[in-house]
């Protein structure tokens, strides 16, 4: 028997319509208390776990690809370090937007 794959795209910026249930259960969760919620079966963190936190630390953001033109020595300073030059490309742009962003 053969399964049949069913695969749905949604647009992030105009998400489809809550239904009246849906709307029910968030208006249930927002009518609730906080002394309410059961915490019981999630650890309490200390500020040690805070003051060692990394924000962003699992986030791998989407690749895209692109044609790029870049002058020959640079490009062969690059591929003189060994494999992964485009990622070192990708890591040095990062690095300046970064820097440009404070």
């Amino acid at each position: 028997m053969k399964k049949k794959l069913v695969k749905y795209t949604v647009d992030l910026a105009s998400p489809p319509p809550l239904t009246k249930k849906q709307k029910a259960q968030l208006a249930a969760l927002r009518a609730r208390s906080d002394n309410k919620i059961d915490y019981s079966d999630i650890p309490r963190l200390s500020e040690g776990f805070f003051k060692n936190a990394v924000r962003g630390r699992f986030y791998k953001p989407t690749k895209t690809s692109t044609t790029l033109r870049i002058d020959a020595d640079v490009l062969a300073w690059l591929r003189t370090q060994g494999k992964g030059y485009q990622s070192r490309i990708n890591a040095i742009l990062r690095r300046e937007m970064l820097d440009s962003m404070k």
